[in-house]
């Protein structure tokens, strides 16, 4: 036998109500959706008390075994909440806006789907709003964004830029963005200076000495660290050098930069560090165009962790970000905001992805 007060029993006791539930439901016009109402009955529970469990309220206010009752009712009765009902007694539309620069990377694609899972487990929906002005000062997509929004999620942009989205009184969660900046209610960042640190210390280990950064030409918290963080790690190295060339985000853009790095008078750097993954697959042409060899001539790395990486050939040493992490990570900070629970903290790791476009310098 089981005990009145385990799972099993809790099936069993849902299941008899589910089936009175059931015939009630016989009696109603054909397509007639179950109510919180049927479950409650089925339950042997209240309507509130159907509301708490599947609010995921109940802890502290119900057992685990009516808890159980009620989930399995629901279960079988294929009950699913009326979320725009819900929707109107919360005062909440269940949207979420997130803002990112562009949709040129795979990266803010792979951010959305993060978002967008943890939204939909919760009854929530994300619009995806890349902003036409990129970093820059974001335009409200909608007439009055505070009428049609629960809180906002902003990637690799300002605070300061959201201005005309988040008025006054909606919340603001900021990925990838300065932690130090007044005004968002949670931030979420990648211990982007750790990740730089390990792969300066990979090519240093490897014997280079004579660096380039091809840093991205855009006025961002993000890229900014990055750029600190390689100068740091270079400051206690002896001889070390580096120089820094600017690009706009692109192959394009990075293979013109590059070129004219290893065009310069002087010994030529033997290592590229490049800002991001379009930036370094430019540098990879500029030495093919040059008639030098990826890694044995000069070293290339990237920063993402984006498919090109290993489309390339050689395939590309680079810093690979867990976008969707950060996207879910964002959505579970605004959720918490919403609920007056505190936010998970810590900044997410990043991983160096060691490939074939890196390999020690030619001794001089």
């Amino acid at each position: 036998m089981t005990s009145p007060d385990t799972p099993e029993s809790a099936s069993v006791a849902a299941r008899a109500g589910v089936r009175a539930a059931r015939a009630a439901l016989s009696g109603r016009p054909a397509g007639a959706r179950p109510t919180s109402r049927d479950v409650a009955s089925a339950a042997g529970v209240s309507q509130a008390t159907v509301s708490l469990v599947l609010g995921d309220k109940w802890r502290g206010r119900v057992s685990e075994r009516t808890a159980e009752l009620v989930r399995e009712a629901a279960r079988e009765l294929g009950y699913r909440p009326n979320l725009a009902a819900r929707s109107l007694r919360l005062g909440r539309t269940r949207t979420a806006l997130l803002v990112v620069p562009a949709m040129t990377s795979e990266f803010f694609a792979q951010v959305y789907a993060g978002a967008a899972r943890v939204a939909a487990e919760h009854g929530f929906g994300v619009v995806l709003y890349p902003s036409p002005e990129g970093i820059g000062p974001a335009r409200d997509p909608f007439d009055s964004a505070r009428t049609a929004l629960d809180g906002v999620i902003a990637s690799s942009m300002a605070a300061d830029a959201l201005a005309s989205i988040r008025g006054s009184d909606l919340p603001l969660v900021m990925l990838d963005s300065d932690p130090d900046e007044p005004g968002p209610a949670a931030h979420v960042n990648l211990d982007i200076a750790d990740g730089v640190r390990r792969l300066t210390e990979h090519l240093l280990e490897l014997g280079h000495r004579r660096f380039v950064h091809v840093a991205a030409d855009v006025d961002s918290w993000t890229f900014v660290v990055r750029a600190r963080a390689l100068a740091k790690a270079l400051d206690a190295v002896p001889g070390a050098e580096l120089r820094t060339v600017r690009a706009a985000l692109g192959v394009a853009s990075g293979r013109e930069a590059a070129e004219g790095a290893l065009r310069a008078p002087g010994p030529r750097p033997t290592a590229l560090v490049c800002d991001d993954d379009f930036l370094a697959a430019g540098a990879c042409k500029a030495a093919h165009r040059l008639g030098l060899r990826v890694p044995a001539d000069v070293s290339v790395t990237g920063f993402d962790g984006l498919t090109l990486a290993t489309a390339l050939e050689p395939e590309l040493t680079t810093l690979a970000l867990p976008a969707e992490q950060v996207g879910a990570r964002g959505m579970a900070a605004l959720l918490a905001v919403l609920e007056g629970r505190p936010p998970e903290t810590g900044d997410l790791p990043v991983s160096l992805a060691v490939r074939g476009s890196t390999a020690a310098p030619r001794p001089a």
